[in-house]
């Protein structure tokens, strides 16, 4: 889903970032009408650049046990308008090293923020935790009320920050640049009170900077609200599987790649693996996926995306939520 751009980001002048909360705009409806905006990659993308291992097989994407709020509190939807309409991706409420147990940032992936080289941020982007906790479907998520659907309220994002090499490089397909597609927003409450994300559901997961390599790394599972067919969005799934290398560009990184057959959607969706100390850390999102849905791929963090990550911790940790 990335383009090589034909400027750099000093080439040409960035808008701030800009989402003014616009009261009774997410309602229930709205947020079931939303789509994915994401494009799946050629089956056969990398296959000539850099190191590749073999394509692992698909896994069946499992739906996860509700509610959503006791098995996978970090993990919810986001909802954001692009110039085609409505849109949806995944995202995880994580930790802020300025704020320890008071954390509001939120993890996803860059292209769920911004549309890279070729446009801007998105507008109207909310972070929904725990979205249709109770996994509700057809007529009885038709008719589930708004505390239904965002149990923990919406969340309305405040600042936004992506890497510089999405913003230039990131585009509507391809698999360019998929090394440094990773963004981090920060959300405010829902009544504009002083309670952060974290403790309101309870829970924000560590990011892991230093994760190994895929070699060395026995199992991740990846979680998301796939949106496209044959799923609808409204149900929250996961993925397990040992990773494998994927290069996409023998210039940048190697992404991690994992059998799984969540679709557009589950982009943004958070990846975790245990750290030394046996807790489970976010060590990369899910950024692209082939036409035939059978593997997912996302960055391996490092430099760029901690930098990305304190970036915005650093400019909340004077106060506010």
């Amino acid at each position: 889903m990335l383009l090589v751009a034909n400027c750099t980001q000093a080439q040409r002048q960035l808008p701030a970032f800009s989402n003014p909360v616009v009261p009774g705009l997410w309602t229930p409806d709205r947020m079931a009408e939303a789509e994915s905006i994401d494009n799946p990659v050629a089956n056969n993308v990398g296959e000539d650049a850099g190191v590749s291992d073999p394509e692992p097989a698909a896994v069946p994407a499992a739906a996860e046990k509700t509610p959503y709020r006791d098995n996978a509190a970090v993990v919810g939807k986001l909802f954001f308008d692009t110039p085609g309409g409505p849109s949806v991706c995944s995202g995880s409420a994580v930790e802020d090293p300025a704020r320890p147990g008071r954390s509001s940032l939120v993890w996803t992936a860059g292209h769920c923020v911004h549309a890279g080289a070729e446009g801007t941020w998105f507008r109207n982007l909310v972070f929904v935790p725990s979205y249709n906790d109770e996994g509700l479907e057809d007529a009885a998520r038709s008719n589930a009320s708004q505390g239904q659907v965002a149990p923990f309220g919406t969340w309305w994002a405040d600042h936004a920050e992506t890497s510089s090499q999405w913003i230039e490089q990131g585009g509507p397909s391809g698999g360019d640049g998929a090394a440094f597609d990773f963004a981090v927003l920060h959300v405010r409450p829902p009544d504009g009170g002083a309670t952060s994300l974290q403790e309101t559901i309870g829970q924000a997961a560590p990011v892991e900077f230093d994760a190994p390599s895929a070699t060395r790394v026995p199992a991740v599972k990846a979680w998301g609200y796939p949106a496209a067919s044959p799923f609808d969005g409204e149900r929250m799934f996961s993925c397990q599987d040992r990773p494998g290398r994927l290069s996409v560009n023998a210039d940048q990184p190697t992404l991690y790649r994992i059998g799984c057959t969540m679709t557009g959607g589950s982009s943004g969706g958070g990846w975790f693996a245990e750290n030394p100390d046996g807790a489970l850390a976010l060590v990369s999102n899910t950024s692209i996926g082939p036409a035939d849905n059978a593997w997912l791929a996302g960055p391996r963090l490092g430099a760029d995306a901690e930098k990305v990550y304190r970036a915005v911790s650093d400019r909340f940790s004077s106060g506010g939520t």
